[in-house]
């Protein structure tokens, strides 16, 4: 049972999310005429084909003032991948004269249509969704799945988690954001049976989480309340699916050896339990439709690194002419390399991030790298300790390696092993960055690439005139939250 101020506002929220009678019947309008161009393209060609229409516009769960459509063509599976992209592509630029080339698996078309977003994809017409030859073969099964099952209430659920996801920054699929995707949010409102239900039992969550839909369409559910609460029972005739370790997983109703929550990442998942408990603990519309972040400017930053008293550096660099989901997990690897090698060689890490503008816009933008140090400074020798003295052979060759060398303290002997100091390699962050070895961590191809070509190391008040080009990023940086 809900309390009257959440009743108040998820009623206020459905009313700004939900699309009018208009909105609905012009979408309709335009998604049937991206058909008819599809359609008469597709006769021109020398294969059998036809369209459908998937994702939130085609099961009315779209967020009001969202723009999109998403039309497939859907080529025989017998079709070899080379023409499959041709004809497809041939289709897309017929429906989309002035659109773009884009590549997921394949490549398609992407372009505007009358004031809206239309992605033209192609893909496989296969039997099933574990037969596909591509991933996006997959979707027109999800679109099946769904549209049998959901009612208008279920998509009123739909609207509101969209956009409470989006409210709290946990929504999209894309390797930037790690977070739901649509398809996973259809589902668990399917599963839950609303939102509301859905909310309280996801505040209460003890990740690893596993849910599995499959088998007939009136078995129990979570919200059911003749069940037990809990997620509901595979039928016994229904095939094993795979196992997983993700902190969330879903099966694919459509294909058992995929979790839909995959992308997911832990982070994401635990920041949504908490909003979860906010929304509950303490109802507001602000979670929905929260305030932009204001940037943050150079003397902003400089007082919190002021404050701080930390060792800020930051690698920057031309953002390499890639797509957001090859560029992002590029970044974080090559972060995650300098942070473990600063934490390898003394420099104590408090923090670091990675920012990028510019991605997919033929390397127009800065990427960078920033960490922030605890120590600046280390001595100019190291300690590096040797074997045991009694294990013989082994001792006895590391002594001999540094028994004649002048620029070495010692060898000498430290409890039971040999000891000597040498001179460290490099002394700051920044003199590492600044050195060859910055290329002997564990970079993203791309991202070792455009540092290869050029890059420059900024220190301590330096970064902060990264605040003209990353003023929003920065302020929720020096000042986080949830």
């Amino acid at each position: 049972m809900t309390d009257d101020a959440l009743d108040a506002v998820l009623t206020s929220v459905s009313e700004r999310v939900t699309p009018d009678a208009d909105e609905r019947e012009r979408l309709r309008e335009v998604a049937d005429e991206l058909a008819e161009r599809a359609d008469a393209a597709i006769d021109d060609l020398p294969v059998d084909a036809d369209t459908m229409q998937v994702g939130s516009s085609a099961r009315s769960t779209w967020l009001a003032g969202d723009r999109d459509i998403d039309l497939f063509v859907r080529f025989p599976p017998d079709l070899d991948r080379e023409r499959l992209e041709s004809y497809g592509l041939d289709v897309g630029h017929a429906v989309l004269p002035d659109g773009h080339e884009e590549y997921a698996e394949h490549p398609y078309v992407k372009g505007e249509y009358e004031g809206f977003d239309v992605d033209l994809v192609p893909c496989y017409d296969v039997e099933s969704a574990t037969e596909i030859r591509s991933a996006v073969d997959r979707t027109p099964f999800h679109d099946a799945f769904l549209q049998a099952r959901y009612t208008p209430e279920l998509a009123e659920g739909a609207r509101l988690l969209k956009r409470f996801m989006k409210g709290v920054g946990v929504y999209g699929s894309d390797l930037r954001t790690e977070g739901f995707s649509g398809y996973l949010v259809e589902l668990l409102i399917l599963e839950y049976g609303g939102f509301v239900p859905l909310v309280e039992a996801a505040a209460e969550w003890h990740p690893p989480e596993r849910f599995d839909l499959r088998g007939d369409s009136d078995r129990p559910s979570a919200a059911d309340p003749g069940g037990d609460g809990g997620p509901a029972e595979v039928p016994p005739e229904v095939a094993e699916a795979a196992e997983f370790d993700d902190p969330l997983v879903v099966i694919d109703p459509t294909d058992p050896d995929r979790n839909v929550a995959a992308v997911l990442s832990a982070a994401n998942l635990a920041r949504f339990q908490h909003y979860c408990r906010e929304l509950l603990d303490e109802s507001r519309e602000s979670l929905f439709f929260p305030e932009p972040t204001e940037p943050i400017d150079a003397d902003g930053v400089q007082k919190h690194l002021d404050r701080r008293g930390s060792h800020a550096v930051a690698v920057v660099f031309d953002t390499p002419d890639v797509v957001e989901d090859q560029l992002y997990p590029q970044l974080r690897r090559s972060l995650a390399g300098v942070v473990g090698e600063f934490d390898r060689r003394g420099f104590d890490v408090l923090r670091a991030e990675t920012v990028a503008n510019g991605v997919g816009e033929d390397a127009s933008g800065r990427s960078v790298l920033l960490v922030e140090t605890s120590v600046d400074e280390l001595p100019a020798v190291a300690r590096h300790e040797g074997p045991p003295v009694h294990v013989g052979e082994h001792a006895k060759s590391f002594y001999d390696a540094y028994a004649d060398d002048e620029s070495t303290y010692g060898p000498f002997v430290a409890a039971e092993r040999y000891v000597v100091e040498r001179e460290r390699d490099h002394r700051t962050p920044e003199a590492f960055l600044r050195s060859d070895s910055l290329f002997d961590v564990a970079l993203g191809t791309h991202v070792e690439t455009a540092l290869e070509a050029d890059y420059e190391v900024l220190v301590g008040e330096e970064t902060a005139t990264l605040a003209e080009a990353f003023g929003t990023e920065l302020r929720e940086y020096f000042e986080p939250e949830v």
